[in-house]
């Protein structure tokens, strides 16, 4: 099995990649820093990188593709005074049009293999949780689980599952030293989901412990 994973040189991403690899699965991860062997260099926002990472994966069948690759920029924003255009272009660039161009990128990949795409997402995105502040990262997760529930939809017919998931409040950079679990315990959970991923739970949005979650 062949796995290419977004944004997988910290976080939540790494700990799937090193999960992966112990399994003895081929696992690709993108950085956007330097990258060594099954590794690719990617700025998910650039579609000359994205053009660049398909040559480079010209062939190769690809089994699972894990969108994980996020931003949140706007933690202390106010609404008076914050939010500028320029934060909102960028947070959307990363956590939705990234999204698309890199499953648009791969799908030759991803056909071949009748793969499957799991896409990071989080409960900040569901309208039943609304509770104000980080209103763009909030957003652009919103356009990310629809974005997930019509590409459902659209690779269907390929035979290509597409997932949601919410990977729990994560002990990382972005979810900081008080989070409730574990980078392990949140891939142990998230592995469990991409499995069980299927054409017949195609466009789901779920926890990392398995339970369906309101869009």
């Amino acid at each position: 099995m062949t796995i290419l994973i977004t944004g997988a040189n910290r976080g939540v991403g790494r700990g799937l990649l090193d999960h992966y690899r112990a399994a003895g699965e081929r696992t690709i991860g993108t950085t956007r820093g330097a990258a060594g062997d099954d590794w690719i260099t990617l700025d998910v926002t650039d579609p000359e990188a994205q053009c660049a990472m398909a040559g480079k994966l010209d062939g190769v069948p690809i089994d699972l593709l894990v969108c994980n690759a996020g931003v949140l920029f706007d933690r202390d924003d106010e609404i008076d005074h914050g939010y500028p255009a320029d934060k909102w272009a960028q947070m959307l660039a990363t956590n939705v049009t990234g999204v698309f161009l890199t499953v648009q990128s791969l799908l030759p990949n991803l056909r071949a293999a009748k793969g499957k795409v799991a896409i990071i997402a989080s409960q900040l995105g569901s309208s039943t949780i609304a509770s104000g502040g980080r209103l763009i990262y909030c957003a652009s997760k919103a356009a990310a689980i629809n974005l997930g529930a019509n590409l459902a939809q659209e690779l269907k017919g390929d035979g290509i599952a597409v997932g949601s998931y919410h990977p729990g409040w994560v002990q990382t950079d972005m979810g900081g030293e008080t989070a409730a679990i574990t980078v392990a315990e949140s891939v142990a959970g998230l592995t469990d989901r991409f499995a069980a991923l299927s054409l017949g739970n195609t466009g789901c949005f779920e926890t990392h412990d398995g339970q369906p979650h309101p869009f």
